[in-house]
């Protein structure tokens, strides 16, 4: 009967594909074709760096405007994003510090699939990774090796 249980548990895991603690992905309605994001599943929500920050309402519709620089150790790359603002939340990082933060949602690429995430918008420029990619967005869709980095870019190299 242990046995059973243990079958079932493993059995529904293959069906997901691997992907590294690290990989590069595209956030294609923001119009950022890559950026290297963190694999981490510690963290529930999914993080962006985001700079400039402002709300405004057109049309009704709450929405934000914030710049980025998509690559790391690259300042002088700019991309000007536009989305709606689908909530405002209080996070607390890694460090244990809350801060509140944007909210919103948009679409990211990874390994040739494409689904809406929530993002949170926070400023990351001295940190190593301009995007996180939490545990929710990842739910029922990849297994994370932690042993290997940029799985899906390799895969896809032509």
């Amino acid at each position: 009967m242990e046995l059973e249980k243990n079958i079932k548990l493993i059995s529904p895991i293959r069906k997901y594909p691997f992907i590294g603690w690290r990989e590069w992905v595209g956030l294609p309605a923001l119009g950022i074709v890559k950026i290297k994001a963190k694999i981490d599943t510690g963290a529930r929500t999914s993080a962006l760096h985001a700079f400039s920050l402002k709300p405004f309402v057109e049309d009704g519709q709450h929405k934000i405007s914030f710049d980025i620089h998509p690559l790391q150790h690259n300042t002088d790359q700019i991309i000007t994003c536009v989305a709606n603002i689908v909530d405002k939340r209080l996070v607390t990082d890694s460090g244990g510090h809350e801060e509140e933060r944007y909210v919103i949602q948009t679409p990211i690429t990874i390994a040739g699939q494409t689904w809406p995430i929530e993002i949170t918008l926070t400023e990351r420029e001295t940190m190593l990774f301009r995007m996180l990619l939490g545990r929710s967005a990842l739910r029922k869709r990849f297994i994370v090796n932690p042993a290997r980095s940029f799985v899906t870019t390799r895969i896809h190299k032509k």
